[in-house]
């Protein structure tokens, strides 16, 4: 066996309790290997040296170079200690803290054997349910639908249906969302995430001037409590987007600090570099958008309550984290705590692009916005870097990045408001489209939708992708349209939902097997769903 590829780490992705008496347990090998069997031999902490238990583990996943086995183990008995046992060609090996030995001495294990000291509820990570059965539809406000036709339009400069500009303003709104939730609900959607609906100057509404009100153009107040209620009636959970990295520089309190400079009480509200003349940190290098300290513990209890605010006066169902990876761990874990308490089944769902698990212990984030599966996607049915098996291989690698209870909640997705439309990507090519949706329901996590999929729309990078919906489409079913559907009452049922996804590569095919259900993938893309 090659010992330089066999890794456990306990308390970690490798080791994690689900239940207050069950955990799971993964061991990675090289994927060369093939051992007879892989076996965890526990038992309980104080009673070890006397008293075991074996349980074997399956092969669960490959990827590009390393195998997991997994195993998942109820206790008597919380205060878990085990080492595994491997046997290859005939001949056994003990994997423990000492790496890979031939022999383990039971009676000293207490020194150098794996543990989970003891399974502390409250550090269970709990998953949030509705998540299993959830399909998500991203509606970027201002492109979706006019609902308020009564409202003054005069700020309008972009016809519906022409190609947007960045300035470009097309007059969509709540009201507009409210009116075609029936539409949505048809399709199977039955969660939302909105872009940001609070007062800002800008079409995309990233600067937030002010936190407690709703952007004119869109609304107010009534019109969001109107589309929560009725969304609700509906089955259909709404996620708001949290801009809690930056906000805009006509924000009252950084206005503030531009005219009093140093003299200002806000003044560590920001990272300021340079105090004469005023430099400061900002999103990207957009200095309209100047970044919160949010190492200050006032600017902290400010987001925070924000964030409560809404939850408690408006009964929303969570928060997407914009630029969730420059803001500070610290800040995350208190704004947990403190929306968790108010609404404990609100999801919380980080802006990562890339390996996010520091964020995913149970402490910040439920999950992620799933790039690294967008990525993965593009390079199978876009770019063409990665075959049926290296697709199959880096499917699973980014599985193994986190716990089950993560991935059961990640937001995977093909494309979203801040890149190219996966259709345009695929050259417009609907049966690649199809079949990357298909595997987007199977994949572990919620799928979510970018507006407008259903249509086959097409854009490229930001502000391209941000295109108005074309509502003369509302009645025409096409095959993207009734595939959505389709794969929609599948992912309520809990037979498929609540189904370990199985992912490999067979005969040139990808198969992705969960519950009764199999989808399979050829080297162009094309795909096929079938009952097992």
């Amino acid at each position: 066996m090659i010992e330089s590829a066999i890794l456990h780490i306990p308390e970690s992705k490798f080791c994690f309790a689900v239940k207050p008496n069950e955990i799971c347990l993964r061991l990675r090998i090289s994927k060369s290997d093939f051992p007879d069997e892989v076996k965890v031999v526990y038992g309980g902490k104080y009673a070890y040296a006397l008293t075991r238990e074996c349980a074997p583990m399956r092969r669960q996943c490959e990827d590009r170079l390393f195998a997991y086995y997994t195993v998942t183990l109820k206790l008597t008995d919380l205060r878990l200690v085990y080492v595994f046992e491997i046997t290859c060609d005939n001949k056994i090996y003990f994997f423990s803290e000492d790496g890979l030995t031939e022999k383990f001495d039971f009676e000293l294990s207490y020194y150098n054997c794996f543990q989970y000291a003891y399974i502390n509820e409250c550090d269970i990570m709990p998953p949030v349910e509705w998540m299993d059965t959830a399909t998500f539809y991203q509606i970027f406000v201002e492109r979706f639908n006019i609902g308020n036709g009564k409202k003054d339009k005069s700020y309008i400069n972009l016809k519906w249906g022409d190609i947007p500009d960045p300035k470009s303003f097309a007059g969509g709104d709540i009201k507009g969302i409210t009116e075609k939730l029936s539409y949505l609900n048809g399709l199977g959607i039955n969660a939302l995430y909105l872009t940001p609906v609070f007062s800002s100057v800008s079409n995309h509404k990233y600067d937030i001037g002010d936190y407690y009100e709703i952007d004119k153009n869109f609304g107010n107040k009534d019109d969001l409590r109107k589309l929560i209620e009725n969304a609700h009636a509906q089955g259909i959970k709404i996620v708001l987007d949290a801009v809690f990295n930056h906000c805009s520089e006509n924000f009252s309190q950084f206005q503030d600090v531009l005219k009093k400079g140093k003299e200002s009480k806000y003044y560590d509200w920001f990272i300021i570099t340079n105090g004469d003349p005023l430099e400061y940190e900002c999103f990207a290098s957009c200095k309209y958008m100047p970044k919160f300290n949010t190492s200050n513990p006032e600017v902290c209890e400010y987001l925070i309550d924000i964030a409560t605010y809404w939850i408690k006066e408006f009964d929303i169902d969570g928060w997407r984290l914009d630029v969730s990876d420059e803001v500070s761990h610290d800040f995350w874990r208190t704004f947990r705590k403190a929306v968790k308490s108010v609404k404990p089944d609100s999801v919380l769902i980080g802006e990562n692009w890339h390996d996010a698990n520091i964020y995913l212990h149970g402490d910040q984030f439920d999950s992620i916005m799933n790039y690294a599966f967008t990525k993965a996607c593009l390079d199978f049915y876009a770019f063409g870097t990665l075959d049926v098996q290296s697709f199959a291989d880096k499917l699973n690698e980014i599985l193994m990045r986190n716990t089950d209870t993560v991935n059961n909640m990640m937001l995977n997705l093909l494309d979203t408001h801040d890149t190219h439309r996966f259709l345009t990507r695929v050259e417009g090519n609907t049966d690649k489209l199809m079949s990357a949706l298909a595997l987007t329901y199977f994949f572990p996590g919620a799928p979510c939708i970018y507006y407008g999929t259903e249509n086959a729309m097409e854009g490229g990078y930001d502000p391209d992708c941000r295109r108005t919906f074309d509502w003369g489409q509302e009645k025409i079913d096409n095959p993207v349209k009734s595939l959505i559907k389709r794969l929609t009452a599948m992912k309520r049922s809990s037979v498929f939902s609540q189904a370990q996804a199985k992912i490999f590569c067979k005969s040139g095919m990808l198969t992705v097997e969960r519950g009764e259900y199999k989808l399979t993938i050829n080297e162009k893309g094309n795909f096929t769903i079938e009952k097992i």
